[in-house]
């Protein structure tokens, strides 16, 4: 299968040497999102700006993709602060309904440009 680089203006640039993210076959594989807006390139203020605007981009960039959230099969989580855990639960609630994605969440020392969360994604669209 051949793979095709997924990218939206919708969604921030890479930081980096990835892309936002790489669809092969059916399966879309995201990159990790960090809280920034995608026209400023600027780090939102606060957990609960920081875990809405990763969201926002995750969900820009499955639409790029050719799906939605509701397709997302797992995400994975880091947080700085784990005490953050309850309202990563509560804003997923708002992006994603049942059945919930498979879904990790793991604490971690620091993140990029300082971010207080991240999260990827992979998603299977529908055939």
């Amino acid at each position: 299968m051949s793979k095709t680089i997924v990218s939206t203006a919708n969604a921030p640039a890479a930081i980096g040497t990835y892309s936002q993210a790489v669809k092969v076959g059916y399966t879309v594989y995201f990159a990790g999102q960090i809280g920034l807006d995608p026209e400023t390139m600027q780090l939102v203020d606060g957990i609960d700006a920081q875990v809405a605007r990763v969201f926002e981009n995750m969900k820009a960039v499955a639409e790029e993709a050719g799906g939605s959230l509701e397709n997302v099969v797992k995400v994975n989580v880091f947080l700085t602060d784990l005490a953050n855990y309850a309202k990563v639960n509560e804003m997923m609630a708002e992006y994603f309904t049942e059945p919930y994605p498979a879904r990790a969440v793991v604490g971690v020392a620091s993140l990029p440009r300082g971010a207080l969360v991240e999260a990827d994604a992979v998603m299977e669209l529908p055939k």
